[in-house]
């Protein structure tokens, strides 16, 4: 009962901390995601959609904005020429960020009707204010017009010349489509070298309206937040991260013990030379075994073309993956298992060598339980490697969603997207996932210790707790010498089974007839 007892505070308190992990990464995960949208909103409670923006008390405000990180100065059938940024059909306002400030256009008659007064320093001071909020909102981790200090400049002109560069606002193409451009303007000392791209860094648009044409909603409560963010997250990342750390582990646990079951019974030198090729891939930065591996399986090598040849592609799928994680994972596995062994006493092993048992019984009876607690904490982290593995299956694996995006890999490209809180949850998730792992993995160890219990059987273990312990610990100890690190003070009766309880007894009753 005191046993029991004592466990029940301690299994009480691991489920409370990890309730309380639970609940905290439920309630920051969301409540990040939201952090990141600047919202506008009216005074009866109405909030503007995402792509709008309005505020009490100003006349106007914008619908359907855009951001356009990325223009392109590629020739194309029916586009107008230079550097050029697409625009929605009702745009009547366009942003363009260049070296030197910030360029805002507005349609003249579009400004009438929305009540927007280009002269008004007021008026701009909110127009400046929305457009900040709304390309905050539609960044996607890019820069941020809230931190330009560059002065502003508010036009109705179809374009403005600055330096070498001219700015086109709303240029319509021969395939009916719209522009902003970017063209070299006379002053260009040599336009055909000049980088049109330099001169515009991004564009945003939208349509200014009035005040009554802003499209607004019922505001979101905080459950409906919560299913809109976590129903938008793709969660195949997960699944693709479980099953290739399991199946790599699989292989690692394997060759990791094989490999260092054999490494001990070679030579010195030998042995030196195979540890060597067996660690290298857990001190050379994963880019580099990507590489490699890369170089290995691809049209690089007689391998890979051999292997290409016959039908084996291995570059960029999902068994790509899987032998990028094995590769990394493997030398946690094999270094903490060899230490395990080497750990060993040499005598219990030569006793058992003497009573006729084979090197693999030796291995399979003495070394792997006797060595489980490096083995398992060896598993545990060769998983974890596994998980946590990026640059080398980015580069050999690559990133192909429900194929080959593990979480690491999801995380990246989420935070370089501007999709801070999905990243924040993959992180989250990662913790979670890792920490549960450990402590089943733990919680398996110490139950599966059955040879080092201070030297005593259940049963005399059970009347040391009975009679207080110091007494009958002098009585019940077995006298067996301490050696080696995780054989220390072998139970007996676990001995006995370990070597076959006849070949202890008959070793026994011979000595006892002489």
């Amino acid at each position: 009962m005191g046993a029991v007892s004592s466990r029940t505070p301690r299994a009480g308190a691991l489920l409370a901390f990890l309730a309380c992990v639970l609940a905290i990464a439920a309630a920051l995960v969301p409540t990040s995601a939201l952090a990141a949208t600047v919202t506008f909103e009216t005074a009866d409670g109405r909030q503007a959609k995402e792509d709008s923006a309005l505020l009490e008390g100003v006349d106007f405000g914008l619908n359907g904005f855009e951001r356009n990180a990325k223009g392109t100065a590629r020739a194309m059938k029916g586009q107008p020429d230079g550097y050029r940024f697409p625009l929605l059909e009702d745009s009547t306002l366009v942003v363009v960020r260049t070296p030197e400030n910030v360029i805002v256009w507005v349609d003249a008659s579009a400004a009438a009707r929305a009540g927007f007064k280009l002269d008004d320093a007021s008026a701009q001071r909110s127009l400046k204010t929305m457009l900040q909020g709304l390309d905050e909102t539609h960044s996607m981790g890019g820069a941020l017009l809230s931190d330009v200090a560059d002065p502003w400049v508010f036009t109705t002109d179809e374009s403005v010349t600055q330096g070498d560069y001219t700015y086109r606002f709303r240029v319509q193409g021969e395939d009916g489509d719209w522009y902003a451009t970017v063209t070299a303007s006379n002053a260009a000392a040599d336009p055909t070298s000049l980088d049109l791209g330099n001169g515009a860094l991004w564009s945003d648009d939208a349509a200014l309206v009035s005040f009554g044409e802003v499209a607004t909603t019922e505001p979101p409560t905080f459950t409906d937040r919560a299913q809109a963010f976590f129903g938008g997250i793709d969660y195949r990342p997960f699944w693709v991260s479980v099953k290739t750390s399991a199946i790599a582990l699989a292989f690692s646990f394997v060759l990791g013990l094989l490999a260092a079951w054999r490494c001990m019974g070679t030579s010195s030198r030998l042995k030196g030379l195979l540890d060597s090729v067996f660690t290298i891939p857990m001190v050379l930065p994963p880019t580099v075994c990507g590489f490699l591996l890369l170089m290995l399986f691809g049209q690089s090598t007689s391998i890979g073309r051999w292997l290409i040849a016959h039908g084996v592609s291995l570059v960029f799928t999902w068994p790509a993956a899987i032998i990028s994680a094995a590769v990394v994972s493997f030398p946690l596995m094999y270094r903490t298992a060899l230490g395990a062994f080497e750990g060993l006493d040499p005598q219990m092993l030569d006793a058992a060598r003497t009573l006729g048992w084979s090197e693999l019984r030796i291995f399979r009876k003495l070394m792997l339980p006797l060595g489980w607690p490096s083995i398992a904490a060896g598993t545990v982290l060769a998983f974890a490697r596994a998980m946590g593995e990026f640059g080398c299956t980015l580069f050999f694996a690559g990133n192909y969603a429900g194929i080959t995006q593990t979480i690491p890999i999801a995380i990246y490209f989420e935070w370089m997207g501007g999709n801070t809180a999905v990243a924040l949850f993959w992180v989250v998730v990662v913790i979670l996932f890792s920490f549960l792992v450990i402590l089943f993995i733990n919680i398996y160890t110490a139950h599966s210790q059955k040879y080092r219990r201070c030297g005593f059987t259940r049963a005399e273990r059970r009347q040391m707790a009975a009679a207080g312990g110091a007494g009958v610990a002098a009585g019940v100890s077995d006298g067996l010498d301490v050696s080696g690190s995780d054989s220390l003070s072998i139970d007996r009766e676990a001995l006995r089974q370990l070597l076959g309880g006849s070949d202890v007894s008959n070793g026994s009753d011979a000595k006892g007839g002489e």
